[in-house]
């Protein structure tokens, strides 16, 4: 089926060396028909050098590019897959091809080692970003005019998005899907994949083994959150939660961000953020409603939260992703 006018266009970078798990990503957020469940049509290609020959992958898989690295003038956001060989240069025309299309303003995002294949076309210079914990050094090493990022799930600097390993790739795809269609779009598609909806880029990329003490630590913070979810509303604190953990605040703060990756405050408020989000598309309440509900207390407060985590406003936002919105991957944050 061609596709429909308006449709966000994908390009998934195709080259020798490229991982099948990052592929199979790829093609699962943006490859598969979900619009009977409400989310926007898209249209993925697979854009290589040669459009003739199959790239093999590691075990035995094969990928047919269907579009020529010309393409590329036409998406609206370009993924590169993580490499198994991460200091095997990438093909010339590739690189080119990429610093054209960001020339040309278009977003470009690179999940686990495909922060190298950007590092190679010069894309980093200068520039935060992000790979697999075990690849740190090494992006440091051959690429040292990259400002590496020690430890997050993915990160932005100007327009180009890079992710840490393996899951964090499934991260970074839905909330580049959330930035440009809303929540719900997201969550519709990470609910398919029977996948968390909503991690920050901010986390920590892994969290050490637990032991026995800290599973039972791990258990009463998870209750201590499922808590909190459900009383959004109030003007719960920090000090709050740690009431409710039985412990004290800076016990609670130091075994909560060694459990989740995060800080307590910082996880209340992008809950807070993700259940004003979700009411401004799926409700017409008026927006003291939606800060009240959402725990923000006043509407300028959610105003501020919004502007400088999201880029946006309570009331563009609404309008871009509200359920009669014809807006669709037109909105004033998806770039």
């Amino acid at each position: 089926m061609p596709p429909t006018a308006g449709t966000h266009r994908i390009a998934l970078v195709a080259f020798p060396g490229i991982r099948a798990f990052d592929v199979s990503v790829i093609t699962e957020v943006w490859g598969t028909d979900r619009t009977d469940r409400g989310v926007p049509a898209f249209d993925l290609r697979r854009v290589a050098a040669d459009t003739t020959t199959p790239i093999t992958m590691r075990g035995g898989l094969a990928l047919l590019p269907d579009r020529a690295l010309t393409w590329l003038r036409q998406a609206d956001l370009i993924v590169v897959p993580g490499l198994d060989d991460h200091v095997t240069p990438a093909p010339a025309p590739v690189l080119d091809a990429l610093r054209r299309a960001h020339a040309r303003g278009t977003t470009i995002a690179a999940l686990c080692g495909g922060a190298f294949t950007l590092a190679q076309a010069g894309l980093l210079d200068g520039r935060r970003a992000i790979t697999h914990w075990n690849l740190v050094d090494l992006l440091r090493t051959h690429h040292p005019q990259v400002g590496v990022v020690p430890d997050a799930l993915f990160v932005e600097d100007d327009n180009i998005w890079t992710a840490a390993g393996t899951a964090a790739g499934i991260d970074l795809c839905l909330h580049l899907v959330r930035r440009a269609h809303g929540a719900e779009a997201a969550a519709t598609i990470a609910r398919s994949m029977v996948t968390a909806p909503f991690r920050t880029g901010t986390q920590a990329q892994f969290i050490e083994h637990p032991t026995p003490r800290a599973d039972r630590d791990a258990d009463a913070l998870a209750a201590v959150r499922e808590h909190a979810l459900r009383h959004l509303h109030e003007p719960l604190t920090v000090a709050d939660l740690a009431a409710h953990a039985g412990m004290s605040p800076r016990s609670f703060a130091r075994h909560f961000t060694a459990t989740t990756g995060t800080t307590p405050l910082r996880w209340l408020l992008d809950q807070r953020l993700a259940a004003a989000q979700k009411l401004l598309e799926r409700t017409d309440l008026p927006m003291p409603e939606v800060a009240r509900r959402a725990g923000f207390g006043s509407e300028v407060t959610m105003r501020q939260h919004f502007a400088s985590r999201l880029a946006t406003s309570p009331r563009a936002y609404r309008a871009a992703f509200s359920a009669g919105s014809t807006t669709g991957g037109n909105s004033p944050i998806a770039r």
